[in-house]
């Protein structure tokens, strides 16, 4: 049944303007919102589906996944070049195109995981995740090749979204001295441009000591 709320003609086109990039993102995110029984028609004359993973081989943890991730982008796995010309400086290769699909889809499930699994884990895993994010700032360019000047800010993450849940999840696991300098250095990095919002945020899920520490480092001069 087509759900008539939505402007199919209107989404087509805004589809169609979107980059590689971006709509690997919303494949992606497809894929794991689609019942499996719908993913052949969805699928199977343009990607080879693989037989059904035994009931007995488990999931990989958020975790193992995001270690996993993070290790072989480090190993340079993601960093794909190509000969840059004028008509070509502005495109982003296959490997950053994958390495952005992929880490949107860790990030989505460390979103989702923090209500429902281990707040510790989830915390290590985000912290990876801004680890490669920080790794690219420094222009060592071992991770993702740009064609022309490039960096995390290219990532496009919603950090509005991830904060908050991250905060949540620093606060049931460091002290209150921790807490005020990851939330202070994670802000600055990421989302300084936002800093009042996401200190309110932060202010949320903290305790009393925590916000007591925060209140004082928001209070030195920079």
């Amino acid at each position: 049944m087509i759900d008539r709320t939505v402007d199919f003609e209107k989404l087509r086109r805004s589809l169609q303007a979107l980059r590689r990039g971006h709509l690997l993102i919303i494949a992606q995110r497809a894929i794991e919102q689609v019942p499996s029984a719908s993913l052949p028609a969805l699928l199977s004359d343009l990607v080879q589906l693989d037989i059904p993973v035994s009931s007995t081989v488990e999931t990989p943890s958020l975790l193992e996944e995001v270690r996993s991730f993070h290790a072989a982008s480090r190993r340079g796995e993601y960093y794909k070049d190509f000969r840059v010309h004028s008509h070509n400086c502005t495109e982003m290769s296959t490997g950053t195109d994958a390495f952005i699909a992929e880490f949107d889809r860790h990030v989505v499930r460390c979103l989702r995981e923090a209500h429902t699994g281990a707040r510790p884990e989830v915390r290590e895993a985000f912290e990876l995740l801004f680890g490669l994010l920080r790794h690219i700032d420094e222009c060592l360019d071992d991770v993702l090749f740009f064609a022309d000047e490039g960096g995390a800010w290219n990532v496009p993450v919603n950090w509005r979204a991830v904060l908050p849940v991250y905060f949540r999840c620093l606060a049931e696991t460091v002290t209150a001295e921790d807490f005020a300098r990851t939330v202070d250095q994670t802000i600055g990095d990421f989302a300084n441009h936002d800093r009042s919002h996401h200190l309110s945020q932060a202010r949320r899920a903290a305790n009393p000591e925590q916000q007591a520490a925060l209140g004082a480092l928001a209070a030195v001069p920079r």
